[in-house]
């Protein structure tokens, strides 16, 4: 099947792909550059992105990760970091969680550094952790510019650099070769380290293989 990006990757295509978003057309235009010099241009890749970013953002929605959680909460998803009692104390406290959660790994210091605060989950892809935002900042800027201002990465007001270090991960992944292969589990584990949300990235990917048909 013909696939052009530039004539076959339309506004109402974006908008049925993130049905939650009412900014989807704002995000187009910024799509479009990104895929267009990345190469996700195929239906294949194109719908694979898509499927991924919206999982992980709802829609293009949620650009930060949401650490509010309760002691109930904490001990279902974190348990490995959580007693029942440091729950309790914690719980509620999103910046305090970060910081334990993600305390020396991907980059980031002990749990005094902030590092797990300052470089928590942001962007449509959801990009976690000092060492990540530290080789995209690299990577696209040539300087410490994503460490500096973490906090832009998932900033509503600049769409550009959401998509752009979203792309820039799913480039470094190599997550087109994958998507070539209809290799949705492959891309799914290369970007959550394990299955979470499989049926849903799955459905959408279907789902955009179709609208973009």
């Amino acid at each position: 099947m013909t696939f052009d990006l530039a004539n076959d990757f339309t506004v109402d295509k974006v908008i049925a792909m993130l049905p939650r978003d009412r900014s989807a057309a704002v995000w187009h235009p910024v799509l479009l550059d990104s895929l267009t010099r990345y190469q996700i241009n195929t239906v294949n890749r194109v719908a694979a992105f898509m499927a991924q970013c919206a999982h992980e953002s709802a829609d293009f929605t949620v650009l930060e990760e949401n650490l509010n959680y309760s002691a109930s909460g904490l001990l279902r998803v974190f348990s490995k970091y959580f007693t029942a009692d440091r729950a309790a104390q914690c719980e509620r406290q999103p910046e305090v969680i970060a910081n334990i959660v993600y305390a020396n790994r991907m980059g980031n210091g002990p749990t005094e550094s902030g590092d797990g605060y300052a470089f928590r989950g942001r962007g449509i892809m959801q990009i976690t952790g000092r060492s990540n935002y530290t080789i995209a900042s690299n990577d696209i800027y040539g300087s410490d510019f994503l460490i500096q201002h973490p906090w832009i990465v998932g900033s509503d007001q600049k769409p550009e650099v959401a998509v752009e270090v979203a792309c820039w991960f799913w480039n470094r992944n190599r997550l087109n070769r994958l998507a070539d292969d209809d290799d949705i589990d492959g891309i799914t584990y290369r970007i959550n380290g394990g299955w979470n949300g499989k049926e849903e990235r799955t459905a959408y990917y279907q789902r955009n293989k179709n609208i973009l048909a």
